[in-house]
């Protein structure tokens, strides 16, 4: 026990307890002196002390829902919609929803430590949302890309409607491009949140900050985790419980991690990657390749690889170049 929690143990030892709270289990004054002596002496984690209020998932909630039916207006509107009011609706309705992320972007730039005049902070949020907002077009006919690209990967999809309002996949896609976008621009925690949003309504996990291409399919979507450095091309397409992760975290001579290194893997267009595959490092992943499900993979293949688990088992017991020599033996033989 450090000295620090030795103090906050004294101070929630012997103090006498008064009037209603007489007959209750605790006692409310010691606890919130020792939370105050743990929050602001012992155990501080506030940028330089400060005190700033974090951005609201709740708000961010919202946001989400009004940006996607302000791009998707006949999907995602609650409203009676027809020609002579949609144009309003989108208007308003994204009007609404940027106001509303100023003020989130704001907070979060705040509660990560900038320490710059309010009105230099509020500037520079407004800023972000308007280059983001400028963005919304050229997002939106990337995401028809995906909801076709699902359209054509999946067999039992019998229209695009039925894809955007009920396909998980999809809406962790939606949820992922906007929070790169503003990720790129700026706003990291908010980016983070708007992840944890999509985590929480889909049971799909990917970083903001990871690089996805166009025409970009997760099928099924649950368990799925995509990690901050992933690079991914056109056209690829994975199923559920399929993680791209890393395999080490270097650290400096002291132990302390090291941050912002590539440690993801690299899958090249065209690429299928089937349920329960697990890939990890700095590796790629050839194009037109396919991944076999629950397929352990820490070494790169060539294009046009089919890796099965059996083929995944014996390159750990094999170099990447004889491993990739018999891959490509495999593929000519296909």
């Amino acid at each position: 026990m450090t000295d620090a929690d030795q103090d906050i143990k004294y101070l929630l030892k012997d103090q006498d307890t008064a009037g209603e709270a007489s007959s209750l289990r605790w006692n409310l004054d010691a606890l919130v002196s020792a939370l105050k002596f743990s929050r602001e002496v012992s155990h501080n984690i506030r940028p330089k002390g400060t005190l700033t209020q974090a951005p609201s998932r709740e708000a961010l909630a919202r946001v989400l829902e009004d940006i996607s039916a302000a791009l998707f207006p006949t999907h995602y509107s609650q409203s009676e919609l027809g020609r002579e009011n949609i144009d309003y609706f989108v208007g308003d309705t994204l009007n609404r929803a940027l106001l509303m992320l100023v003020e989130q972007v704001q907070r979060g730039l705040l509660f990560a430590g900038d320490t710059r005049d309010h009105r230099e902070v509020s500037n520079h949020a407004s800023s972000i949302v308007g280059d983001f907002a400028t963005e919304l077009p050229c997002i939106r006919g990337v995401l028809v890309g995906d909801v076709r690209a699902a359209y054509h990967g999946d067999p039992a999809a019998t229209n695009l409607y039925e894809i955007l309002l009920s396909y998980p996949g999809i809406t962790a896609t939606i949820y992922y491009r906007l929070a790169n976008s503003l990720y790129k621009r700026g706003a990291p925690v908010i980016a983070r949140l708007i992840s944890r949003i999509a985590h929480s309504k889909t049971g799909i996990d990917i970083h903001p900050g990871a690089d996805i291409g166009p025409s970009f399919f997760i099928d099924h979507g649950t368990g799925v985790v995509i990690g901050e450095t992933t690079v991914i091309g056109e056209r690829v397409r994975i199923y559920q419980a399929v993680t791209l992760g890393a395999r080490s975290f270097p650290a400096d001579d002291s132990g302390t991690l090291l941050k912002g290194g590539a440690r993801h893997p690299i899958i090249e267009d065209d690429v299928v990657i089937y349920a329960g595959a697990t890939i990890l490092g700095r590796v790629t992943i050839g194009r037109g390749s396919v991944i076999g499900g629950n397929v352990w993979l820490t070494q790169s293949v060539p294009p046009n690889s089919h890796v099965s688990q059996v083929e995944a088992r014996n390159s750990d017991r094999a170099d990447e170049g004889d491993f990739n020599q018999v891959l490509q033996l495999r593929s000519r033989e296909r």
